[in-house]
């Protein structure tokens, strides 16, 4: 990274707040000299990881006290009415007056859209933002959207989607036409609901997307498409059954290399390959899911991500805002 860049982090959101975000953020700070950090939350926390600091790392940090913070259970009509001292609400403030290049929670999501809709506004064209994230293929990895900011959604929104998802590919990944498919129960026609159906002669209509049809489950993972639409329960479940499945893969080598001593040794001889099995399965290291559809970056991080994978997340603000997603979005609606 050679040019300056600011980032928000919530630091209170996530299942474990400060002693996750805080650590994660010092090493960013550590790792990219260009980085400026807006730490948002309650001050009392900082101390222990920012007191013992060199006078050129607290420099490029920056604490924006707090008195309230977003909790997990917290509606997103209340957190709209009652949340806006929140750490939440203010490192998304920090996008919106241009101090900040992108934020980053790892709260309530439902809230964190909420109040990203409110403070910073939807790009002209879309009517709902979605969450979109890389998943594991056999080739590389495609995206995946929207992973729950939806439940329902029609077909004009799918299409939405879609394009969102092919100009955040494109950007990504340097390729000018992303392959993108609907997700569905079959890739037959006359298979799945009516806003399914309805997408397919939408997104099929638009020639500036690279349109390869409807998609089953398994096929997710076989890199046909780069891009994968679907409503926000379909991809919620479908993400989090790829890293329920992940953990479970990971849990039965581990039983199966531990059952005697000589399996223990056929462990220590596939360590290596055992190492980079997991790493391309570990859902932690795709953390950070990019809220499209806002007039500023947004980043989501799992509640429960650990410091290494928070870590992640951040590097996900950075790209995004290196690559003006939300620009990169607004110039494919135009040409819709």
């Amino acid at each position: 990274m050679s040019e300056k860049l600011s980032i928000a982090v919530d630091v209170m959101g996530g299942d474990y707040g400060p002693r996750i975000t805080l650590p994660a953020c010092i090493n960013q700070l550590k790792k990219n000299p260009h980085l400026t950090l807006y730490l948002v939350g309650d001050q009392s926390v900082f101390g222990p990881y920012t007191e013992t600091l060199s006078t050129a790392l607290k420099s490029r940090l920056h604490i924006v006290p707090t008195t309230s913070v977003v909790s997990m259970e917290d509606k997103p009509s209340f957190a709209l009415r009652h949340r806006r001292e929140s750490s939440m609400f203010k490192a998304l403030e920090l996008v919106k007056n241009n101090q900040a290049s992108a934020c980053v929670s790892g709260g309530n999501t439902g809230a964190l859209m909420a109040l990203g809709c409110h403070v910073l506004g939807r790009l002209s064209g879309i009517d709902r933002p979605a969450i979109i994230s890389a998943i594991p293929t056999n080739k590389s990895h495609a995206y995946l959207l929207d992973l729950g900011a939806n439940v329902n959604c029609s077909a004009d929104q799918l299409l939405q989607f879609a394009l969102m998802g092919s100009a955040m590919v494109s950007a990504v990944e340097g390729n000018s036409s992303p392959r993108t498919a609907l997700l569905n129960i079959g890739i037959e026609d006359i298979k799945g609901n009516d806003q399914v159906r309805q997408a397919a002669s939408l997104i099929q209509a638009q020639q500036q997307l690279n349109y390869v049809g409807f998609i089953e489950g398994d096929e997710v993972f076989n890199g046909r498409a780069e891009v994968v639409v679907c409503d926000g329960f379909t991809g919620n479940i479908a993400l989090k059954s790829n890293e329920g499945l992940a953990r479970l893969i990971a849990g039965k080598l581990k039983q199966s290399f531990n059952r005697n001593l000589y399996r223990r040794i056929l462990g220590l001889l596939a360590q290596p390959v055992l190492k980079e099995l997991q790493q391309q399965i570990d859902p932690g290291r795709r953390n950070g899911a990019s809220l499209l559809g806002l007039q500023g970056i947004v980043i989501k991080s799992h509640g429960s991500a650990s410091s290494r994978h928070f870590e992640a997340a951040i590097e996900q603000a950075i790209l995004d805002s290196k690559l003006n997603i939300p620009a990169r979005i607004a110039e494919k609606l135009i040409h819709q």
